[in-house]
């Protein structure tokens, strides 16, 4: 759907006030803002949906004011703010500098490997940030991103370099499932601590390394993201299929090394929250195909229903599962969204 100029301009006008707030607000919880209203333009929202969920959103989630910078930083010493939350204004000047200096995609070519390792920046929303920014190519939101993504980079166990045990994303799961210690592991409220938590678990450090990543690995992983997802509607298991989406929108701004570690350290961190989504086991091939066989309505109907949602994951998710419906062809992505939005009864009883 190509939204009209209207909404265009009100979306411009919403969008040039997003620095201004912060990219967490209490408990470290994401800011959805920036990305949701793009995600609601591009499915058909109105101009006065844009608003009204901005509005919404700011007042309910309380959003903050965004910090004032502590110290400048600089090519040499930029690393030593990684990981560190109250950094983040420095880090959104410096990157700001090396956005307008570099252009974006350069930008993103030079940085992009030095981050990667942390791609479960929380939760893989500052991920979501930065493919937001890409899609727009929004230098101002890119380099808001890529400092977003510094500020709270996630370090899970690194790869030691043994041979990868299978080519199949779901067979990671299933033996990451199989990890003892990782049931019963508290749960947090927030995603990113319980990646953190069962990569202390010292049993999970070699999962990073069991994945033989290739040139068809990101279809395998959206492969198996849909079918989860599709056999639980669970929050983390959205994320998968939402998180694919915005690595695709990063592929072209990387090379293939950066790409792959992307992708290692993105299954990694899904793997890290099996406990949060109750260790599930992936339904047969007969019950998938029946599912993708529903009769749901088609996507502007869809977005026209998901455009109504105050929910940020509603719209963030009925776009981005088009879009890689688009790319994939599985119609049980439109299943799955019209299950998300109450459109059709749970399909797997």
């Amino acid at each position: 759907m190509v939204p009209n100029e209207s909404t265009s301009d009100e979306l411009n006008t919403l969008l040039a006030g997003m620095p201004e707030w912060g990219s967490e607000f209490s408990h470290t919880f994401a800011n959805h803002a920036p990305m949701v209203l793009v995600a609601l333009h591009r499915i058909g929202g109105a101009p006065v949906q844009l608003r009204r969920f901005f509005h919404h959103y700011r007042d309910a989630k309380r959003l903050l004011p965004f910090a004032q910078p502590l110290e400048l930083l600089d090519e040499g010493n930029w690393k030593t703010a990684i990981g560190k939350r109250e950094r983040e204004p420095d880090l959104r000047l410096f990157f700001a500098g090396e956005v307008a200096r570099l252009g974006h995609h350069a930008a993103l070519e030079l940085y992009l490997p030095h981050l990667a390792g942390g791609i479960a920046a929380s939760a893989f929303h500052a991920l979501m940030r930065t493919a937001y920014g890409v899609l727009r190519a929004d230098e101002t939101d890119i380099a808001i991103a890529l400092s977003y993504w510094a500020a709270t980079y996630l370090q899970l166990p690194q790869p030691q370099g043994a041979s990868p045990i299978t080519n199949d994303p779901a067979e990671v799961l299933a033996m990451t499932a199989a990890i003892e210690p990782l049931h019963g592991l508290k749960l947090h409220d927030l995603l990113w601590q319980n990646m953190r938590d069962a990569g202390n678990v010292p049993e999970f450090a070699p999962v990073v390394d069991w994945l033989d990543v290739g040139p068809d690995t990101m279809e395998k992983m959206a492969a198996t993201a849909l079918v989860i997802f599709a056999a639980t509607q669970h929050f983390a298991a959205l994320h998968i299929i939402t998180g694919l989406h915005w690595i695709r929108l990063l592929q072209p701004h990387c090379d293939e090394a950066t790409l792959h570690r992307m992708l290692r350290v993105f299954w990694q961190g899904i793997a890290a929250l099996m406990g949060e989504l109750g260790f599930p086991e992936m339904p047969n091939r007969e019950a998938v195909d029946r599912w993708r066989h529903i009769k749901v309505p088609d996507w502007p109907e869809i977005h026209a229903i998901a455009a109504q949602s105050y929910d940020e994951h509603d719209i963030s998710l009925a776009f981005s599962a088009c879009e890689e419906m688009t790319i994939y062809g599985d119609p049980l992505y439109r299943v799955v969204v019209a299950r998300r939005l109450g459109l059709i009864g749970d399909y797997t009883t």
